[in-house]
C-alpha cells in the first residue's frame, strides 16, 4: 500500500490511498465466503459453494464490491497511522479507480485537529477579585442563620411583602381547569417569586379570607397560552427573628457566645471566598491561554456538533410537549440569536479542548487509575447513580476514551494555573496551595 497526504487547509486533509489487487486477497476470499453463504445451491452445503459457482450464480463484481468495502477502512486506518494525523471525523471516501485484476485508489477527506504553536506556560498573569471577607459579610451570615430559628406569629391585618400566608391556588388555561392545578393550604413567603407568576403582587393588600383573581404565565405545554390563577387566603403570619447574643449562638451552634459564632462564620467564609478565587483563576488562566493562541477550527466539525445539539434540544422539548418556537419565546430570543449562541459555546469548548491537549502533549502528562476512578465517582455522584453503573455505562457506550481525555484536559489546565502568577484586585499574591486543604474543610 501506498499513501499521500494533501493538507487542504489547517484542518482538513486529503488521503490519496493506492492498494495493489493482491494486498486485496484476505478480504476477497472473505467476500467469497460471506456471499457462499447467503446463497443455496443444489448438492453444495451452506458457505461451501466454490467461487467459479458463486461467480456464475452472483457475479464476480458483487464478490468485489464487498471485499473493496470492507477493506477500504482497514486500508485508511493504516494511511492515517502512517500519515501521523490526529483526525476528527468521518472521512469522506471516494474510490478513483479499481478493477478486477487491478490496483485500488481511493481519496478520503478527513477533518484533522490543527497545529498549535503553544506560547510559553510560564508566569501568565491573571487577576481575581479579592477575598475579603467584610462584618457586613457576616452580618448577612448571621441573619441567615437566624432565619430559619424565626417563628411565625399570625397577625390580623392585610399581606406585606415577606409574610408568610397559607393559601389556596386554582389555575386555568383558556377558562379552562388545569389538571393537578389545585392546591389548598399552600404555606407561601410573599416576595419569594417561587411560586406562580403575578402571584406577590396579586396577594398584596389581602387580608384572610379574601380572593384575587390574576393573568399569569405558565411553563411546559402550557407555554404561551392565557393563563389565569385565582388565589384565597386562609391567613396571614409574620416571622419574630430571636435577638443576636449568647443565647441565640448557643441555640444555633456548638459556641457558647455570639462572638465565638461570628468567628467561625468568618473562618468558614473566607474559605468559601478562597475556593471562588480558585475556580476564578481557573476559568481566566484558561481564557488567557486561549487569547494568545491561533486555533483554526474545522467547520464540518463545529456544524456537526452544532446538528447534535439541535437534535439533542429537538427530542428534549418534544419530550416535554414544547417545540423550538416555545422554547425561544421562554428564552426571549430569536432563532438566529439562539443558533448564534450555540455556535459561540461550541467553538469556544473546542478551542479549549485543542489548547489543553497540546498542554498534555507538551509535557507528556500522563493519568493514573486512580485519577480516572475518581472522575468516574465525582460524575456518577453528580448524575446520581453508583460508580460501578456508570463506569459500565462508559464501557458499555465506548466512551472511556473520552473520560481519559476530560481527566488529562484537566491536568493540563491545573498545570497552566499551577505556573501562573494569581493577583487579586488589590495587587495581592494568591497562594492557590490552600485550597486542597479549603476543599477539604468546606466538605468536612
Amino acid at each position: 500500500m501506498k499513501s499521500e497526504v494533501e493538507t487542504l487547509n489547517p484542518t482538513r486533509v486529503k488521503l490519496t490511498v493506492e492498494v495493489d489487487f493482491a494486498e486485496l486477497q484476505s478480504e476477497v476470499d472473505a467476500a467469497y465466503r460471506k456471499v457462499a453463504g447467503q446463497i443455496r445451491i443444489p448438492g453444495f452445503r451452506p458457505g461451501k459453494v466454490p467461487a467459479r459457482i458463486v461467480d456464475q450464480r452472483v457475479g464476480r463484481a458483487v464478490v468485489l464490491e464487498e471485499a473493496v468495502n470492507e477493506a477500504i477502512p482497514r486500508f485508511y486506518g493504516e494511511a492515517v497511522a502512517a500519515a501521523e494525523v490526529r483526525v476528527l471525523s468521518q472521512p469522506e471516501i471516494e474510490v478513483t479507480n479499481f478493477a478486477d485484476g487491478e490496483q485500488l485508489t481511493f481519496t478520503a477527506e478527513v477533518d484533522v485537529r490543527p497545529a498549535i504553536e503553544l506560547p510559553d506556560l510560564v508566569k501568565i498573569p491573571v487577576t481575581v477579585d479579592d477575598a475579603e471577607v467584610t462584618d457586613d459579610d457576616i452580618d448577612e451570615q448571621v441573619k441567615n442563620l437566624a432565619d430559619r430559628f424565626g417563628t411565625l406569629t399570625s397577625v390580623e391585618r392585610a399581606v406585606q411583602t415577606g409574610d408568610f400566608v397559607s393559601v389556596d391556588i386554582a389555575l386555568t388555561v383558556d377558562g379552562e381547569p388545569i389538571e393537578d392545578g389545585t392546591a389548598t393550604g399552600l404555606s407561601y413567603e410573599v416576595g419569594s417569586n417561587g411560586l406562580v407568576e403575578g402571584l406577590d403582587s396579586a396577594l398584596l393588600g389581602l387580608s384572610a379570607g379574601e380572593s384575587t383573581e390574576f393573568p399569569t404565565g405558565l411553563a411546559g405545554p402550557f407555554l404561551g397560552r392565557d393563563g389565569r390563577a385565582s388565589a384565597t387566603v386562609r391567613s396571614v403570619r409574620t416571622k419574630q427573628l430571636p435577638a443576636l447574643d449568647d443565647a441565640f449562638a448557643q441555640e444555633a451552634s456548638e459556641f457558647d457566645t455570639l462572638d465565638e459564632l461570628r468567628a467561625d462564620l468568618r473562618l468558614r467564609l473566607e474559605r468559601v471566598k478562597r475556593l471562588e478565587q480558585g475556580m476564578q483563576a481557573r476559568d481566566k488562566v484558561l481564557e488567557a491561554l486561549l487569547s494568545q493562541v491561533d486555533i483554526p477550527l474545522p467547520e464540518r466539525t463545529v456544524d456537526a456538533e452544532i446538528e447534535s445539539r439541535r437534535q439533542a434540544l429537538d427530542e428534549q422539548l418534544s419530550a416535554n410537549g414544547l417545540d423550538l418556537d416555545a422554547y425561544l419565546a421562554s428564552q426571549e430570543e430569536s432563532l438566529q440569536e439562539h443558533e448564534t449562541h450555540i455556535k459561540v459555546d461550541i467553538e469556544r469548548d473546542m478551542r479549549a479542548q485543542f489548547v489543553l491537549d497540546a498542554v498534555a502533549t507538551k509535557e507528556e502528562l500522563g493519568i493514573e487509575e486512580a485519577e480516572l476512578s475518581e472522575y468516574i465517582v465525582r460524575r456518577a455522584s453528580r448524575a446520581g447513580i453508583d460508580p460501578d453503573a456508570y463506569a459500565q455505562q462508559l464501557v458499555r457506550t465506548g466512551t472511556v476514551s473520552m473520560a481519559v481525555a476530560d481527566v488529562l484536559r484537566g491536568k493540563a489546565l491545573a498545570y497552566v494555573l499551577e505556573q501562573a502568577v494569581v493577583t487579586d484586585a488589590s495587587g495581592r499574591v494568591v497562594d492557590l496551595n490552600r485550597l486542597e486543604e479549603d476543599v477539604t474543610a468546606v466538605r468536612d
